[in-house]
């Protein structure tokens, strides 16, 4: 095997947004049974450490594969672009200013214990969310218009973000 080889050649799948979980749980299972440092514990130095190496490379590849935002990261990376650098952070006002007035109804239903305010947050950033992965599937596999699937990564990647920090709110009105 090639270390060189991105995450799809590794795992014997089509480089694409839309995955089949069946197929790359099955491709992480074959692989990690074929290259798990456990069968390797009567080699050499030298194979016992290719085969942590493998076994690394082979999670690190299933971790960014699994998650929408890492594989959208991963297949813009492939195609040149690096829609989380720091310098990239073009947002339109209209998408801010919902992000703001979102943060403010987070700290309203927290101020007032209110979990069902919090749970509507939830269920409609959520909604949004989905929406978003939608779009990046259509602008990644379909258009490959890299730029715009760049612009809304960003996107889910605030609602992501903001997903997390409503899961803290329960915690914090419990």
């Amino acid at each position: 095997m090639d270390f060189s080889q991105d995450y799809y050649t590794l795992l014997h799948l089509q480089p694409a947004f839309r995955l089949d979980m069946e197929s790359l749980d099955r491709a992480y299972r074959e692989l990690q049974t074929e290259f798990h440092p456990d069968r390797f514990a009567h080699a050499g130095d030298a194979e016992q450490r290719l085969a942590v190496q493998w076994s690394t490379r082979i999670n690190e590849a299933y971790q960014t594969l699994k998650s929408p935002f890492a594989r959208a990261k991963y297949l813009l990376e492939l195609n040149g672009i690096h829609a989380m650098d720091a310098n990239n952070t073009a947002m339109p006002a209209a998408f801010l200013m919902q992000q703001m007035e979102g943060r403010e109804a987070l700290m309203a239903a927290v101020a007032a214990s209110d979990y069902d305010g919090l749970q509507a947050l939830e269920n409609q950033t959520r909604a949004e969310a989905d929406r978003l992965k939608q779009e990046l599937a259509i602008e990644l596999d379909d258009r490959q218009d890299y730029p715009a699937a760049g612009e809304t990564l960003r996107k889910y990647r605030f609602l992501d973000k903001f997903l997390a920090d409503i899961n803290n709110a329960y915690e914090e009105i419990e």
